[in-house]
C-alpha cells in the first residue's frame, strides 16, 4: 500500500473517530437517559460528609473531600479506591480541584481551618501551603488557559489568586468584597467561564452575583502600582476599575430582602457555574431556588420595562436604561391601548391540547401541572402567544411560592407586548405590583387598566383591588414616602444604613435579571449546595435538596422531570461526568454515590420519587418554615403540614374576583 494511501487511511479513520465523539457528546444525555436514570454504585471509604467531588478532565477519574480531611480518588467506572490521604487539613475540606494540565497528579483542597493545600497525589505529599485566608475556605477555582493559577473563596470576603511559579508562599488578593459590603460579607462560591477564562463568577451572602473581568483588574492595578512607583496589589483607591464588574440578580430579591430577613431567611448564593458554551450562568440561591442568567442577552429587571411614566426621566430614555442597556420589552403608557382590530391567534392542534390539558390541570387547582404544560405550550410555540403567557400568570399567581408573584409580572408583559388588548394580562399585572409590594405603581396601573377598559372598572375584583391598594397605601405601617403616593421605583430597597459606597450602589441598580427559574428543591440548611448543567449543551438542570433528593430539569422549559433520593439527609454535590449519561453525588452520607441509565428491563427503581409536585410543594414549605421546625426536621422530626398533600389555605376562590377573574383563557 502506498504512503499516500496509507496517509488517507488514518485521515479516515481520524475523521470517523471524531464525528464518533462528537456524536457521543452532543447525545449522551437524552430524555430517554434522564428517565431511566438511577443508581449504580455506592463508593465507601470515608468517615464523615463528602463535601466536594471533581472529575478530571477525561473523565475516567473521580476525586472526593470529606469531614474526614481525607481527599479519595476513585476510579469511577470499576468502582474502586484508587488512592487515599490525609491533606494536613485541620477541619472539613469544602472544595478539591485538579490543576489543568497536571496529568491529574496535582490537587488543591481548601477547608474550613482557612487554609488551602497543594497535593501531589502521585506520592502522597503536601507541597504548598496557603495560610492567607482568615475565615473558612469554601471554593477553589481553575482555569485552562492558566495552569499554574488557580483562585479561592473564602468566608472572610476576599477572593485570592495563586501562581505557583512564583517562589512566594502568599496570594496575592483579586476581589476584596468587604470593600463594598462591609466587614460581615462572605464569599461562598466561585467559577471560571470555560470558553473565556478572563471572566469569574463570584456569590456571597445576599441576592446578588457577581461577575468580573480578571484582566481589566489587574491591569488597572498594574498601572496603579507604576503611577505609584510601588507595588499596591491591593490598593485602597477603587481596586475594581469601572467596568470590570456586572451584577446580576432575580428581579424581586432585593425587594423581599427585608421580609426574608425578618423570617430569617438567609440569601447566600452557594453555587455558581457557567455553561458548557460560556454564555450562561446558574446559581443556587440558598433561601430561595436556581436561576439561569443569560450573558448574552443582558434582561433588565421586569420591574423597570412598565410604563414610561412610572419612571423618572433619569432612570429610562427612549426605552433604554441610563447604562444603554436595552430592556427589550419596555412599554410605554401608550401602548397599553385597547386593540380591538388585533384579534387573539388561535392555536395550531398540538398546541391548542397542551392548553386544554393545562387549562384542565388548572380547574382541579394543581398550579404546578397546569404552569408546567403552559411552559411548554409557550416553548413549543416559540414565545409567540400572548394567551399562554397570560395563563400561565394566572397559575403562578395561585401556586403563590416564592418568587412566582415576580414570574407572573413577567408574563403579563410578555403577553402585553405580543398583544396590548389582553385585558386579564393587564389586571393581572396590577395584582402582582401590589402582591409584590410596589403599591404606588399598582394603583396607578389600575387607574390606568380602567381607563382603557371602562366596563371593567366597577367589576367586584376591580373594586377589591382597589380598596386593597388605597389601604396599603394610607396604611400608618407604611413609610411617609407611600402615604403620598409617591414611592420610589428603584427596584433596589436596600438600607442605606448599610453604609454601601456609592460605586456598590451603582452595580447593583445596574444588574441584570434572570432568564429561567428552577423550583422544587430546598436550600437553606447547608451553604455548598450545588446546580449543574447536565449534558454537553446543558440541556438539563441538576440540584440538591435537604430532603434528601436532587432534582433535574430540562433547561428551556423549566419543567421538572425526575427526583432521585441521593442521601438520607441532604444531597449538596452533583458533578455530571463531562462526556458521559453518568452522575456522581454527594451528601450528609460518609458515600459517594453514582448514577447512570438503567437498563430498560429493570422495572423497578426504589430511588425514583413518584410525586414530584408533593416533593416540591413540602420542600417550598420547608424553606417557609420557622428556623426551629427546620432544625427538628433535620433531626429527623416530622412536623405536620410539611408533607406533599394540598393546603387548602393556599387555596383561592375564583369569584372572589369578579367579572376579571385569575382563570384561564
Amino acid at each position: 500500500m502506498s504512503q499516500r494511501n496509507i496517509s488517507a487511511d488514518l485521515l479516515n479513520r481520524q475523521i470517523r473517530e471524531n464525528t464518533a465523539l462528537s456524536f457521543q457528546r452532543h447525545y449522551h444525555v437524552t430524555d430517554p437517559f434522564i428517565k431511566r436514570l438511577g443508581l449504580e454504585a455506592e463508593l465507601q471509604g470515608h468517615s464523615g460528609c463528602v463535601n466536594c467531588l471533581e472529575w478530571n478532565e477525561k473523565g475516567d477519574v473521580l476525586a472526593s473531600g470529606s469531614d474526614d480531611q481525607h481527599v479519595m480518588v476513585w476510579d469511577p467506572f470499576r468502582h474502586r479506591k484508587l488512592m487515599s490521604m490525609h491533606t494536613g487539613h485541620a477541619a472539613n475540606i469544602f472544595s478539591v480541584k485538579f490543576l489543568p494540565h497536571s496529568g491529574d497528579r496535582i490537587l488543591v483542597t481548601g477547608a474550613a481551618d482557612t487554609k488551602v493545600h497543594v497535593h501531589d497525589v502521585s506520592v502522597k505529599e503536601t507541597i504548598h501551603m496557603f495560610s492567607d485566608h482568615t475565615n473558612r475556605v469554601k471554593r477553589i477555582a481553575t482555569a485552562p488557559m492558566w495552569p499554574n493559577t488557580f483562585w479561592s473563596a473564602a468566608e472572610d470576603g476576599f477572593i485570592r489568586q495563586y501562581d505557583l511559579r512564583e517562589s512566594s508562599k502568599r496570594s496575592d488578593v483579586l476581589i476584596d468584597l468587604t470593600e463594598y459590603c462591609g466587614q460581615l460579607v462572605e464569599a461562598k462560591c466561585l467559577a471560571v467561564n470555560p470558553r473565556d477564562n478572563n471572566y469569574l463568577a463570584v456569590g456571597a451572602n445576599g441576592p446578588f452575583v457577581r461577575l468580573y473581568d480578571i484582566r481589566m483588574i489587574h491591569n488597572h492595578r498594574k498601572s496603579l502600582s507604576q503611577s505609584a512607583g510601588v507595588h499596591t496589589f491591593c490598593d485602597k483607591q477603587k481596586p475594581i476599575p469601572d467596568g470590570a464588574g456586572q451584577y446580576y440578580v432575580a428581579g424581586h430579591l432585593p425587594v423581599k430582602l427585608p421580609d426574608y430577613n425578618n423570617r430569617l431567611r438567609v440569601l447566600v448564593a452557594t453555587y455558581v457555574t457557567f455553561s458548557p458554551d460560556g454564555t450562561e450562568l446558574l446559581v443556587n440561591m440558598g433561601g430561595e431556588q436556581v436561576y439561569l442568567f443569560d450573558l448574552t442577552f443582558k434582561q433588565r429587571p421586569y420591574t423597570f420595562l412598565l410604563p414610561k411614566k412610572c419612571h423618572s426621566s433619569s432612570e429610562v430614555q427612549n426605552g433604554k436604561t441610563t447604562n444603554g442597556v436595552s430592556n427589550g420589552l419596555h412599554l410605554p403608557a401608550n401602548c397599553l391601548k385597547l386593540a380591538s382590530n388585533k384579534p387573539c391567534s388561535e392555536l395550531p392542534p398540538h398546541l391548542e391540547h397542551i392548553k386544554q390539558q393545562a387549562n384542565d390541570a388548572f380547574a382541579r387547582q394543581q398550579w404546578t401541572q397546569a404552569i408546567q404544560l403552559y411552559s411548554l405550550g409557550i416553548h413549543t410555540a416559540g414565545q409567540s402567544n400572548a394567551m399562554l403567557y397570560g395563563n400561565r400568570a394566572a397559575a403562578y399567581m395561585k401556586r403563590k411560592w416564592d418568587g412566582d408573584h415576580y414570574d407572573a409580572l413577567r408574563d403579563c408583559l410578555k403577553a402585553l407586548s405580543l398583544n396590548p388588548a389582553h385585558l386579564k394580562a393587564h389586571f393581572r399585572l396590577a395584582r402582582c405590583l401590589f402582591e409584590l409590594k410596589y403599591v404606588a405603581e399598582a394603583l396607578e396601573c389600575l387607574d390606568d387598566f380602567k381607563g382603557k377598559f371602562p366596563e371593567q372598572a366597577h367589576s367586584s375584583a376591580c373594586s377589591a383591588l382597589d380598596k386593597d391598594i388605597k389601604a396599603a397605601l394610607f396604611s400608618k405601617n407604611d413609610s411617609a414616602d407611600e402615604k403620598k403616593g409617591g414611592s420610589s421605583f428603584r427596584f433596589h430597597n436596600f438600607s442605606r444604613k448599610e453604609s454601601i459606597p456609592e460605586d456598590e450602589i451603582i452595580l447593583r441598580e445596574r444588574s441584570f435579571d434572570y432568564k429561567h427559574r428552577y423550583c422544587g428543591h430546598c436550600n437553606t440548611t447547608t451553604d455548598i449546595k450545588e446546580a449543574n448543567f447536565f449534558g454537553s449543551k446543558g440541556q438539563y438542570i441538576v440540584s440538591g435538596s435537604d430532603d434528601g433528593s436532587f432534582f433535574i430539569w430540562e433547561k428551556e422549559t423549566t419543567n421538572l422531570v425526575r427526583v432521585l433520593q441521593g442521601d438520607e439527609s441532604i444531597v449538596n454535590c452533583l458533578q455530571p461526568h463531562p462526556s458521559s449519561c453518568f452522575l456522581a453525588t454527594s451528601g450528609i452520607d460518609p458515600v459517594v454515590r453514582l448514577w447512570s441509565p438503567r437498563p430498560e428491563t429493570d422495572t423497578e427503581n426504589g430511588r425514583v420519587v413518584e410525586d414530584m409536585d408533593g416533593a416540591s410543594q413540602a420542600n417550598q414549605r420547608r424553606m417557609n418554615a420557622d428556623p426551629l421546625e427546620v432544625m427538628l426536621l433535620n433531626m429527623g422530626y416530622r412536623i405536620t403540614g410539611l408533607s406533599g398533600s394540598h393546603d387548602a389555605s393556599d387555596e383561592d376562590d375564583d369569584n372572589t374576583e369578579g367579572q376579571v377573574q385569575c382563570r384561564t383563557s
